[in-house]
């Protein structure tokens, strides 16, 4: 990604936050947004909306029933794994490596005053990651465009 491409990335992010009007954190890649919902109500919203996309949800892991289940106490933080072969495979015909970072994830937590976060990779950061080259360009940038749409679905106020 040249200098002027992560420039205008970053324009772009921060112009996004300001019209959602969410507070949002990066990085290395990582983009974190705050939930105008509990913790419970965002994973439901995220689920529905991957699902309305048209993605498979592969698994919802909750972290804090394992941390229970072992005496442990840890605030409400579940993941979704969800993908769509159509994108993901490409991407990996490109490069295999990249499967260690496919199906896509999305964290659901909530920090130590109650606010709830939604966490998830970038798929720009993650196909620089593994060197991806022009040639899936289009489906990283499709990808991306879905993943933020579903992301401010289920973290936006109603």
């Amino acid at each position: 990604m040249t200098r002027e491409t992560r420039i205008l990335t970053i324009f772009l992010l921060t112009a996004v936050v300001c019209v959602w009007g969410v507070q949002a954190m990066a990085a290395d890649g990582l983009i974190t947004l705050r939930s105008s919902h509990g913790p419970k109500d965002t994973m439901n919203r995220l689920e529905a909306e991957v699902k309305a996309k048209g993605m498979t949800v592969f698994a919802r892991v909750d972290h804090a029933v394992g941390a229970a289940e072992v005496g442990l106490s840890l605030r409400p933080t579940g993941v979704l794994i969800f993908g769509n072969a159509k994108a993901g495979t490409p991407l990996m015909q490109a490069e295999q490596a990249i499967g260690i970072d496919l199906p896509l994830k999305a964290l659901v937590w909530q920090d130590a005053s109650g606010a709830t976060w939604l966490s998830y990779n970038d798929p720009s950061w993650l196909a620089k990651r593994h060197g991806l080259g022009r040639e899936v360009e289009a489906t990283v940038s499709a990808m991306t465009a879905a993943l933020a749409a579903v992301v401010r679905a289920a973290t936006a106020s109603p």
